[in-house]
């Protein structure tokens, strides 16, 4: 069964830096893609970051091109989201999961059910 665990998140102000962690169990994490997705109340999910299969290539979305940086680590059976220079529209529910058609406009999550994820909140 495919487990996916997100920490790391907390309250910090406008300026200030998180790095989320996804562990993973159930699979062995180099053969997919994996995202970063966030929710915030009343918005639908979105796609914040992506990471191919070995690292070497990712993806984001234009409101955190620049300072978030997602990378992983396969051994460790691990993601992490580096968020630097967090802003208030930054406030969201943060989740990983696997991704399918890596770097395309068809990108979706793979695994069902998401994991808990965990809360970001940026405010003054």
């Amino acid at each position: 069964q495919v487990q996916l665990v997100e920490s790391g998140g907390g309250l910090v102000q406008p300026g200030e830096s998180l790095r989320l962690s996804c562990v993973t169990s159930g699979l062995r994490l180099s053969n997919y893609a994996m995202g970063w997705y966030r929710q915030a109340p009343g918005k639908n999910r979105e796609l914040v970051a992506s990471v191919s299969r070995d690292g070497r290539d990712s993806t984001y979305t234009d409101s955190v091109k620049g300072r978030f940086t997602i990378s992983r680590d396969n051994a460790e059976n691990t993601v992490f989201l580096q968020m630097n220079r967090l802003k208030s529209e930054d406030t969201a529910v943060y989740k990983c999961n696997a991704v399918t058609d890596y770097g395309t406009t068809w990108v979706r999550p793979y695994f069902s059910p998401w994991g808990q994820g965990t809360q970001v909140t940026v405010s003054a």
